[in-house]
Formats: structure tokens, sequence, C-alpha cells
């Protein structure tokens, strides 16, 4: 009997998904979701495993998973954040295999016969050998295939993408002819919101993170100005479709009113 309730666990588990499901319908849901994929180490040694890339292997794996369910639910817009520009001064013996696992995750997202359109974003010019440029072209495949966009954060961070934006305004004035002082008296927010590395998602709706951090780490700074934020304890390999579930519904109850 004591079995009983580890059999019970997963059927009931689905009933309890698809009433959460159905309890979405007609609800306000964000257009534009960016997520941490955090706790890929703490879940590896968690689940035993002596090489931590096996819990980046099994994020990459969610990950993927995940871009499913944003399809399913009518989500237009996500960026995942997969390595941001502080990860970068890591030892080479982590971080080369770190990098390569996210370009096999970046391709199975981005082979031929899914639906998603696929741009990485971030400091790529900063990737340890022809990683970036890997990166790009396996992006550059999905041009065109509508549905899904999806953004993919490597080597990114937050302060660098505003003053690389406030770089490109200024070097985009300069090159059609126009005067620097000029574009300072008349510099304004969409300046930026133009130049950023997606320029697209100058505004993103809901940010999630999980592992149970409660800091954005840089992530999306300028387009999280008026987000929802949406704490979870699991890491990221654990996360389920439930967890998705109620953290949109969580999203549906709030009330934004965009500093009003």
């Amino acid at each position: 009997m004591k079995l009983l309730p580890f059999f019970l666990r997963r059927p009931m588990e689905a009933v309890y998904e698809r009433r959460l499901a159905s309890s979405l319908a007609g609800l306000p849901h964000p257009q534009h979701v960016g997520i941490m994929l955090d706790g890929n180490r703490r879940w590896a040694r968690k689940a035993g495993h002596k090489d931590v890339r096996e819990g980046y292997r099994a994020g990459g794996v969610k990950a993927t998973e995940f871009l499913g369910w944003c399809t399913a639910t009518g989500i237009e817009h996500v960026t995942l954040f997969m390595l941001s520009d502080d990860n970068l001064g890591r030892p080479p013996e982590q971080l080369g295999p770190l990098i390569e696992i996210i370009e096999e995750t970046v391709r199975d997202i981005a082979a031929e016969g899914r639906p998603w359109e696929v741009q990485v974003i971030g400091s790529l010019d900063m990737l340890p050998g022809d990683s970036g440029q890997g990166l790009k072209e396996a992006a550059a495949a999905t041009t065109g295939r509508g549905g899904l966009k999806v953004d993919v954060a490597v080597g990114y961070g937050g302060r660098r993408e505003i003053v690389d934006a406030v770089k490109s305004a200024f070097a985009e004035h300069i090159a059609a002819g126009g005067d620097p002082v000029e574009l300072i008296h008349r510099f304004e927010l969409e300046d930026i919101s133009r130049h950023l590395y997606s320029p697209n998602a100058d505004r993103t709706d809901f940010i999630i993170r999980t592992s149970g951090e409660q800091r954005l780490s840089g992530f999306l700074l300028w387009q999280s100005a008026y987000a929802e934020i949406y704490w979870v304890d699991c890491y990221w390999p654990a996360f389920r479709r439930v967890d998705f579930l109620r953290a949109l519904r969580s999203y549906a109850i709030r009330e934004r009113r965009f500093g009003k």
C-alpha cells in the first residue's frame, strides 16, 4: 500500500495539469517570455552525476520541451538565457564543454522541421574559437520560418546590451552624415530600443527564473522595466509543464499598471 501514492502521483498530476490548462482559457497570457535556465549544475549533483555537464544536457532537452509548451499556449516570443557574459570568465575546461552543449541545443531547436525562428543574441565575438559563427549559422537557417520567435542569449549581459545599443545608434547616425552633437540633444528611449540585440523584443511581459534564486543577474534589463517576474524553486532540468502553467496562472491574475 505504501507504493500506491507513487503509482497514483503521475495520473493525478496529469488530471490536475489538464484542469489547470483549461482554467487558463480566455485569460491574459504574456506575448514575450524571458526565462532564466538556472540550476543545471545543482540538479546534476543532486541527481548523483559526477559530471555536471549532464545537468546542462538535461537542461538543453528541457529547453526544446519548453518551447513546445510556449507554442501550444500561443506565446509569440521567448528569450532563453543560457550563458551570461560574466560566465565567459570561467576556466576553459568548464566553459568549453558548456558552450558545446549550448551549440547542440541551438542546432536542435533550429533543426529542419522545427516551427521556430531562432536568433542568437549576446557578445558572440567573445566566445572561444568559432563557436559564435557556428551559432549564427544554425540560427540563420531558421530565417523566415515564422511562428514562435526564439532568442537564445549566449554571452549575454543586459548592461553590455544597452551600451552596444547606444554605440549602434550613434554609429548609424554618423554613417548617415549626421552630427553626433545633434543626436545627443534629440536622443530618446526609442533610439536604444531600436538598436537592442533583438529589436522586436524591446518589451518583455514575463520573466521566469528557476532554482529559487531571486535576482535578474543582468537579464533583459532594458526590456524588463515593467515585466512581471516569477520565481520557481525547482532546478531547470526538473521544471515541469505544470510549473509553467502555474506561472501563467500567476501572470493572468496580476494587474499590470505599467507604473501608472
